[in-house]
């Protein structure tokens, strides 16, 4: 089912990033076809995004997916590549995030608190909440320069398609609410109340699932 909808999950996650494609210019670039009048930028998320995914479902059919720095510096490299400074490994200078008045963590403290984050996650006996505390804690990190949510995002799904659970596709008529569950997230670090804004988003749009 996931690679059934692999279309329209492209779509959402980069609509989410503010890319301009509609869905049908989304799958027609998929299908191989030049789409005239967008920026080059779009494309290449559009193209990053789609093999990243297959990445996912490649490291997923062969046994090869975990939540380890590895497996989310090789998704990152799909889906920055040449769009942000560095791809495929932990950013090497600090970084700022619009919106908030919070700051990530300085760059030479990555490598301990993934370290930190991994464990906080293994610890979480039910893999649809560990899922989620893996996007949330991969997203406020920011342990790279740009595409920190479109990686967490398949890290998240990764655990949840690992587990046997339908994916997480936030739609992009929903950015709006997302963002702001986000950025109080940043401000407040208040983990459970927004996982429980993931859960219930989830088991709204994945109820004919679960």
């Amino acid at each position: 089912m996931a690679k059934r909808d692999t279309v329209d999950y492209v779509y959402n996650t980069s609509a989410l990033e503010g890319n301009a494609m509609t869905y049908p210019e989304v799958q027609t670039l998929l299908e191989g076809i030049t789409v005239g009048g967008h920026k080059l930028g779009d494309e290449n998320m559009i193209l990053n995004q789609n093999r990243s995914m297959k990445l996912l479902f490649e490291l997923l059919d062969e046994n090869r997916f975990d939540d380890s720095k590895r497996c989310i510096c090789m998704l990152h490299k799909q889906v920055a590549k040449e769009e942000a400074l560095t791809w495929g490994k932990f950013r090497v200078s600090n970084v700022r995030m619009g919106g908030t008045e919070f700051l990530p963590p300085p760059h030479d403290k990555l490598d301990d608190i993934w370290t930190k984050n991994t464990e906080v996650i293994r610890s979480i006996k039910h893999p649809i909440i560990g899922a989620f505390h893996n996007l949330l804690l991969n997203c406020r990190t920011q342990y790279f320069f740009d595409g920190n949510k479109r990686t967490a995002r398949l890290m998240m799904n990764g655990k949840l398609l690992d587990s046997g659970y339908p994916m997480l596709n936030i739609k992009a008529s929903d950015k709006l609410e997302f963002n702001r569950m986000m950025i109080d997230y940043y401000d407040s670090d208040d983990i459970e109340v927004a996982t429980k804004w993931l859960l219930d988003y989830y088991k709204k749009h994945s109820l004919e699932y679960l």
